[in-house]
């Protein structure tokens, strides 16, 4: 008798939101191809689509509902598809909620559900149903006082932090350094831990994650009630990891978390991103380390000295500003005041003459004056930034300020943003312009067959939201300098013109 083989089921995962997003969606990746499960990228090719939603702000929230729709709409009129799951922050964030507005989903799963995700989804494709995921404040799920949390983490799902709990061949305990063994000198063991990840692009960079959660309590912002206390993962599983992306051609690097600052606090030793640096800087494979989200009243000497003379740490500074009014930033719960941030960019650029330093800033949250808005108007014009990110206020639910007074009428606020976003543009093109005869090393993501251009990013500029440096190579000259380069390289050039906040190089 013969024994037709079971087909091998196949998902797609679409990312929406920020790079934690796109390292939790790696890991799920990571955990359902070990499982079985063939990945592919393109949805309608697919028997689910497994939608890693944002929820950080209002448009974020329609971007990840219409992803979810279209998905759903290729179910059915000879596609693949037959389900679609949401997953990520919007799913996390309102779960049941969620699931009754959209009943096109056929699954809306929160982050207790990733250890699990392949039993759910065989059984939402063998027609079952799995009930929706109810939300709760993720803040209260650990001790309050930071150093005691990490004896709790293990019983709590941390997204991207390569919990193997419920993996094939796992005890059912996450895979991680033993409890005192805070030291990262020396080699990661062979036997463990064990990286739980698959990639999704083939860029020549990744993000990393190095914590989840933030304990600050800012007035506009949601994150902390859905991403959690602070945790900080351990730092044998971050090299662990460091070197599997290194031998899956990265090349680069990308801390992130909620607030890179934090890190270490709960495991003994604020310090220890300090520490952490020159360990990932030595990966093999690895040529750049870039650290994102900055608190800047929490930034310290020593960050700022080892981020400024570790080899291999790009000069690049994400640093959240959010405002430069001091009464109106007290209002927000944050700390700072123009004053203090440029004396702290000052510090920097001591340091780090060539960085890049980008930031984003929130107008119009209530109480606003303009006043208040002049003060915001004068740092950007002393900070000479090269990024900016301008965000309207918008009400989010739960946050304090949802029960602020002082709200401005929506038409104020979009005046603002307009007035801040022209400033803003026109600073930032200056900021440019000021780098051209600058000497830069670009790495290589993208050849433009139609174009004929090579794009890549100069050391200070982040990925994806923080501007390109197009490489102009020379036909008429026939040297190691302008033969066409590959994805994946490092070039090194001068930067001949601009383009906005995008800037074009010559190799050298």
């Amino acid at each position: 008798m013969t024994v037709s083989a079971v087909p091998r089921r196949s998902v797609a995962l679409v990312t929406l939101g920020c790079t934690r997003n796109e390292v939790d969606s790696e890991e799920l990746a990571g955990r359902l191809e070990a499982e079985g499960w063939d990945l592919v990228d393109d949805a309608s090719e697919a028997d689910v689509a497994v939608i890693n939603t944002c929820g950080f702000v209002e448009q974020a929230k329609k971007d990840s509902i219409d992803a979810l729709l279209e998905a759903s709409d290729l179910k059915g009129g000879g596609n693949r598809t037959r389900a679609v799951v949401a997953v990520g922050c919007l799913a996390e964030r309102y779960g049941e909620q969620l699931a009754a507005q959209l009943p096109e989903a056929d699954a809306v799963l929160g982050f207790d559900s990733y250890g699990q995700m392949s039993q759910h989804l065989t059984a939402i494709l063998d027609g079952g149903r799995i009930a929706s995921h109810t939300p709760v404040d993720r803040r209260l799920l650990l001790p309050l006082s930071p150093v005691e949390r990490q004896a709790s983490a293990a019983g709590v799902a941390l997204p991207g932090h390569g919990d193997a709990s419920g993996m094939p061949g796992a005890s059912g305990a996450a895979v991680t350094a033993p409890a005192d063994g805070l030291t990262i000198e020396g080699p990661v063991p062979a036997s463990g831990p064990r990286v739980i990840r698959a990639r999704l692009d083939g860029r020549p960079w990744a993000p990393l994650k190095i914590a989840s959660g933030c304990d600050r309590r800012c007035a506009f912002c949601a994150i902390p009630s859905f991403r959690g206390a602070f945790v900080s993962r351990r730092p044998a599983d971050i090299l662990a990891e460091a070197r599997w992306l290194g031998q899956h051609d990265v090349r680069e690097l990308f801390l992130v978390s909620e607030n890179s600052t934090s890190y270490g606090k709960d495991l003994g030793d604020l310090g220890l991103l300090e520490k952490l640096l020159p360990e990932l800087t030595a990966v093999e494979g690895i040529e750049r380390v870039r650290v994102s989200y900055l608190q800047p009243a929490e930034i310290r000497p020593g960050l700022l000295t080892a981020m400024a003379e570790t080899p291999g740490v790009v000069p690049y500074y994400d640093i959240s500003f959010q405002h430069a009014s001091e009464p109106l930033l007290r209002r927000m719960r944050r700390f700072g005041s123009r004053e203090s941030f440029l004396d702290l960019l000052g510090r920097v650029r001591d340091r780090s003459p060539q960085a890049g330093i980008r930031s984003n800033v929130i107008v119009g949250f209530p109480g606003e004056t303009e006043a208040d808005l002049a003060e915001l108007e004068a740092f950007l014009t002393a900070a000479e930034l090269d990024v900016v990110g301008v965000f309207g206020y918008s009400d989010e639910d739960g946050t304090e300020g949802e029960g602020l007074d002082g709200k401005l009428p929506d038409d104020v606020i979009t005046d603002r943003v307009s007035r801040i976003t022209a400033l803003v543009e026109e600073l930032t093109t200056q900021r440019a312009e000021q780098r051209i005869g600058e000497h830069v090393d670009v790495l290589v993501e993208e050849l433009d067959d139609e174009t004929g251009e090579v794009i890549g990013r100069a050391a200070f500029q982040g990925p994806d939201v923080d501007g390109v440096t197009i490489l102009r190579l020379d036909p008429s000259v026939s040297s190691a300098a302008t033969a066409v380069p590959a994805v994946g390289d490092i070039v090194p050039a001068v930067v001949i013109g601009t383009d906005g906040i995008d800037l074009v190089a010559r190799p050298s």
